[in-house]
């Protein structure tokens, strides 16, 4: 079996889109094809099963909170 799924970030500009998908390169090898459109930030990620499915998008949603909480530091400065 193949699951495949899409997450979708919209974030106020394309600068903050951009940070947040260098937040996540990290976790992309191999797994994620994500990219920056305008103020969006798409992720597609296909797995075999649906556990590593749902490992990988909680983990694409913790480091997307911690760039959220990035962004938001670096706007209070």
């Amino acid at each position: 079996m193949e699951v495949q799924s899409t997450i979708i970030f919209k974030y106020r500009t394309k600068k903050e889109a951009k940070i947040a998908l260098a937040s996540i390169r990290p976790d992309n090898m191999g797994f994620i094809n994500s990219h920056v459109e305008e103020n969006i930030l798409i992720c597609k990620l296909e797995s075999r099963t649906l556990r590593t499915t749902l490992a990988t998008i909680d983990d694409i949603l913790f480091c997307e909170m911690m760039a959220e909480k990035i962004i938001d530091f670096t706007k209070n400065e």
